[in-house]
Formats: structure tokens, sequence, C-alpha cells
């Protein structure tokens, strides 16, 4: 990302980093969040058309909107955008997914860890197709949050699979 499109002004951000969130779309999907620092995350995804991806230091735009309200915006390795906003005081989010059309037509190609497999994701979404976008559009509860560290290698360490039976089921 280079800083002369810097999007975030990180003395806003303070109060966002280092969050982790699981929440649950209105349509039933499931994902985990952790903001890494004020141009990271990393993510996994519990259930949903992409269960059973995670991916570690993305890179991303956030912006304080306003106390409590933090939008998270990114562009993957394989073509989807992804726009997020948070109020953590209401505990709601809402987030807009577009997915590139070959997603869409087999969305099991991306479920890995994409960090290993970046030049795979690349090549896929070069391949396309790429349009018409398949476009999600959903609110979300936010179940569980908590404080961690900034740049805490440890909060999303591993495959979904691989947790503890009951993780995403957690409740705070």
């Amino acid at each position: 990302m280079s800083d002369e499109f810097e999007s975030t002004k990180p003395e806003e951000l303070t109060a966002f980093v280092g969050k982790h969130l699981i929440y649950t779309y209105d349509n039933g999907w499931q994902y985990e969040l952790y903001v890494k620092n004020e141009k990271t995350i990393d993510y996994r995804i519990h259930s949903g058309m992409v269960g059973g991806r995670w991916v570690r230091d993305q890179e991303t735009h956030i912006v304080r909107l306003s106390d409590n309200v933090f939008k998270i915006s990114w562009d993957e390795p394989t073509g989807t955008c992804v726009s997020v906003a948070v109020n953590l005081a209401e505990r709601k989010l809402h987030g807009v997914i577009f997915f590139p059309r070959w997603i869409a037509n087999d969305p099991k190609l991306t479920v890995c860890y994409q960090n290993d497999h970046l030049d795979q994701m690349k090549s896929l979404r070069d391949a396309g197709p790429t349009y018409p976008k398949l476009v999600i559009d959903e609110f979300a509860t936010v179940t569980f949050v908590e404080d961690c560290a900034a740049n805490d290698e440890t909060v999303v360490s591993c495959d979904p699979s691989d947790l503890p039976e009951g993780y995403a089921a957690r409740r705070n």
C-alpha cells in the first residue's frame, strides 16, 4: 500500500486496532476478523460460500467514521473486493463483498490458506471470468468481541477446521 494513497489516520484507529470479532451475517454466513494494525487484518471464514478460507496480513484501508464506527475496505489477490462497516457500540456490521464471476462459479477454489496459494489465486483471477460480479450485501451481528494486542500472530493462526469445538459459537 503506497503512502500517497494512505487512507488511514493511525491516531484515530487506536480504539479499533487489536479488535478481534466473530460475526454472523443475516444470511447465516459466519466470519472472524482481527484488526492486526492500522493497515492489515487477518480473517477466517467459518461458514458460507467460501467457508474454510483464511487469510493473514491482508492489506486494507481502515477509517474511523465516528465514535465506535469504523470501515475496512480491501481488494484481494482473487479479485474479490470487500467493504465492511463495523459499529462496535451496537455490535452491528454491514458488509459488501464483490465476488468475481470465477469465484461465484466455483467458490471452493478459494477455500484454503490464501497466503500459501497467492500465485494460484492470481492465476485464477487473471483467467477469469470476472464479470458479472456476484454482490453480497448483508448486515451482521457481532456475537463475540475481544481486545488483543496489535500484531499478535496467534489470534488467527490456523485453519478454521483446526479450532477447538465451539470456538466460533462463543458469545459475549
